[in-house]
């Protein structure tokens, strides 16, 4: 076959096939139109492994000069956008290379030396996914500094704390937000030790054997910042368990946001009406224009599904391949890419409509969400919130827990019967019930008794609350 009949691709990486490939399994297995967003870890990865080699003696101080001025000329052209993406040269790695080989010739030829697009690419992901990690802990940092500023202005505002959807207790509106910051940071825990599991070198690795070249791998791995070097060439080129666990993080964190989205859908019916989202973060209807939706909690509950699939996705993915390397494994990039996309904008989102914005015509800060608080109120006030705070009551005048259980279920179903709340007994009411009951029990069935009650450690006293709240802004700086 003569020169002019070898396409690009082939021409990268053997001499050996006869054919070109066919146009359709060129379209099928080309990588290039999504992983050339791996173009900056690419070149960072590169730039290391080649002055490693040049350290080592494996190729000349000019070659590794000559490598460093054409990747700096390719780093120009793709922030320009200037640089010829080629669906022939299959990804981001033959396009780089091809280019670099133009620019500066044999020298770009040397830079493969040592590895393999194998230990290359996990290399890349790894370098891509461990910064796209920091983000997202830093956007997780911002999502809780909002719920913070958020319940810090709502400390003393009582909500109707839910079990089963039932009204069950009254709580600090601030506990119930403070609540979804602990999962937060559970989240963000989770990343950073994701991210201590990413950060591990796999070049060097070659293809899956290791290689006959005298390298550095430790070199490598400390110039990239990395705290370690895979301790296995096969596992090295094949592991995907990184992209695994992020998604896996990335899925938990999403259900968290599923879970405070049905809330905000929920409080913000007509039915509950306890809280505002601000008209930016709504929409309206096309034929209903009473119409106020909130798109964006509905949508951010739909994404998670989205993200909880591309976990699956990716575990189906790996459970059936053999070692080493396995092209199944360029579908790994699509649904890791897309999980971060998802999750580093919806974070951003439910970070700016919780928190507000500041309005650059007034310079004050415009809340995404205003909280109803007598709206919460009155609910908290229907569903005999305070019983248990009655059956308490009269545990400590010596009832054992399982008699006042009993004694506070009769009362509330009187109160039922008169159609009025627990505290709108009257005292003789309340005594026929047992005779230990006396009148400082009002002051138990309010809702702010039932709230300063519960000043123990995770509680919803305001004291507590309050701590709490102190505490989150000491630890999110």
């Amino acid at each position: 076959m003569s020169s002019n009949q070898l396409d690009k691709k082939s021409e990268a990486w053997s001499a050996l096939f006869s054919e070109p490939m066919s146009e359709l399994v060129k379209r099928y297995t080309a990588s290039v139109f999504f992983d050339k967003r791996l173009w900056q870890a690419d070149i960072q990865g590169s730039l290391a492994h080649a002055e490693m080699l040049a350290a080592q003696g494996i190729i000349g101080a000019s070659d590794l000069a000559d490598i460093q001025r054409g990747m700096a000329q390719i780093t120009s052209e793709i922030e320009a956008g200037t640089f010829q993406w080629q669906l022939d040269l299959e990804d981001v790695h033959l396009n780089i290379e091809a280019r670099l080989t133009q620019l500066v010739g044999d020298a770009g030829k040397r830079l493969h030396t040592g590895r393999s697009r194998n230990d290359q690419v996990a290399t890349d992901v790894r370098l891509w996914l461990r910064g796209e990690t920091d983000l997202i802990i830093g956007l997780l940092t911002d999502l809780q500094r909002a719920l913070v500023e958020v319940a810090e202005r709502n400390v003393e505002v009582i909500l109707p704390g839910f079990t089963h959807l039932q009204v069950a207790q009254p709580v600090s509106f601030a506990h119930h937000l403070l609540a979804y910051v602990e999962m937060f940071s559970r989240d963000a825990e989770r990343f950073a030790d994701v991210r201590r599991r990413t950060n591990r070198l796999p070049l060097g690795s070659a293809a899956l054997a290791g290689t006959t070249y005298p390298l550095d791998r430790e070199r490598v791995a400390k110039t990239l910042g990395m705290e370690g070097v895979c301790q296995n060439s096969l596992d090295g080129v094949s592991d995907r368990d990184f992209a695994i666990e992020f998604t896996a993080a990335a899925s938990l964190c999403m259900v968290h946001i599923s879970r405070l989205s049905e809330e905000l859908i929920l409080w913000m019916s007509q039915n509950f009406g306890f809280v505002k989202i601000a008209d930016r973060f709504t929409t309206g209807s096309s034929i209903m224009p009473q119409k106020k939706n909130p798109d964006v909690p509905e949508l951010a509950r739909g994404k998670t599904g989205r993200v909880v699939g591309h976990l699956m996705g990716l575990i189906t993915l790996m459970k059936g391949q053999p070692l080493a390397y396995n092209k199944d494994n360029q579908e790994d990039k699509e649904p890791l890419f897309d999980t971060v996309d998802t999750l580093k904008d919806t974070l951003r989102i439910f970070a700016e409509m919780v928190g507000g914005q500041v309005n650059p015509a007034t310079g004050a800060k415009e809340g995404g969400i205003t909280v109803n608080a007598a709206a919460m109120e009155a609910a908290a006030n229907k569903g005999y919130a305070t019983a248990t705070d009655l059956a308490d009551y009269l545990v400590k005048k010596g009832l054992p827990f399982r008699d006042a259980h009993e004694t506070v279920a009769h009362a509330v179903k009187a109160a039922t019967s008169h159609n009025c709340d627990l505290s709108e007994l009257p005292l003789t009411v309340l005594q026929g019930f047992h005779p230990s009951i006396e009148k400082d029990v009002y002051g138990v069935l309010s809702l702010r008794g039932s709230l300063s009650a519960r000043n123990t450690l995770g509680g919803t006293a305001p004291a507590q609350v309050r701590e709490q709240i102190a505490r989150h802004r000491t630890r999110l700086g």
